[in-house]
């Protein structure tokens, strides 16, 4: 089946109000490969989205345009402010990305320090920094956590703690690369059960299907470095002809 038959088969979202708009964007590593091809997304105030593809289709490149940790061409804005160069401090302070792993994030002796670090650094006083470490860890279910040694924690605990490292900013847009990897079915249940119940704007990388079928209304699959389909997860999921094409399989 053409891709071009598979994306025409849904409805890209309305373009008003968008938390994060991504507009023809292209990128190659040094070495040629191509790893974006024009792709082009929207999220809205509020959405929930998977994002899925094979491995190489480029989702993780993309993520990483989102705040400025690579810059490609074509057009990223977060809430109305382009990304550029003389804006990365304020798009970085909007866009919380959480890595799959979560010791790439944990680096402080305790859990306050870890969540503490991004408010610290936008140089607020000590009261608020508080409060927002405060409610970035009740917001994780992670209060009594506050004191404890980061290294110590499981990785499910971990991964809970990465994402307050992130709230502690608030952010206008939580992304995640793979947050069920490596999760034992409890703490999985615990993840799924903390995202869906986060009050901010999500855009999720992950190849666990069943977590997109229970938590995402809306799916964009990638596959080498474009956007092949952009629809209701329903819809994606039910299409065996498009999943089969891309790598993915149905839940």
């Amino acid at each position: 089946m053409p891709v071009t038959h598979i994306k025409n088969q849904f409805t890209q979202p309305d373009s008003g109000g968008n938390v994060l708009m991504v507009r023809d964007l292209h990128f190659s590593y040094p070495d040629g490969h191509t790893a974006l091809n024009g792709v082009s997304l929207n999220l809205s105030e509020g959405d929930k989205v998977a994002l899925v593809g094979p491995n190489g289709a480029g989702k993780s490149t993309l993520m990483l345009h989102l705040n400025g940790i690579l810059m490609g061409k074509g057009e990223v804005e977060v809430s109305g402010k382009r990304l550029t160069r003389e804006n990365l401090p304020a798009i970085r302070s909007m866009v919380g990305l959480v890595f799959q792993n979560p010791d790439d994030q944990l680096f402080s002796p305790t859990v306050f320090e870890d969540v503490a670090f991004g408010p610290l650094h936008m140089g607020l006083p000590e009261d608020e920094v508080r409060a927002r470490v405060d409610a970035a860890l009740e917001a994780v279910r992670m209060s009594s956590y506050r004191d404890r040694l980061s290294h110590h924690l499981s990785v499910g605990e971990k991964k809970r703690i990465a994402i307050a490292t992130v709230l502690s900013m608030n952010p206008s847009l939580l992304v995640l690369d793979e947050p069920s990897a490596g999760l034992d079915p409890r703490a999985r249940r615990t993840l799924i059960n903390l995202l869906r119940d986060l009050p901010i704007t999500m855009l999720v990388s992950t190849h666990d299907m069943k977590l997109v079928q229970e938590l995402f209304p809306r799916t964009v699959v990638v596959d080498e470095g474009r956007v092949v389909a952009d629809g209701s997860t329903k819809d994606i999921l039910e299409d065996e002809a498009l999943l089969t094409a891309h790598g993915l399989e149905k839940p």
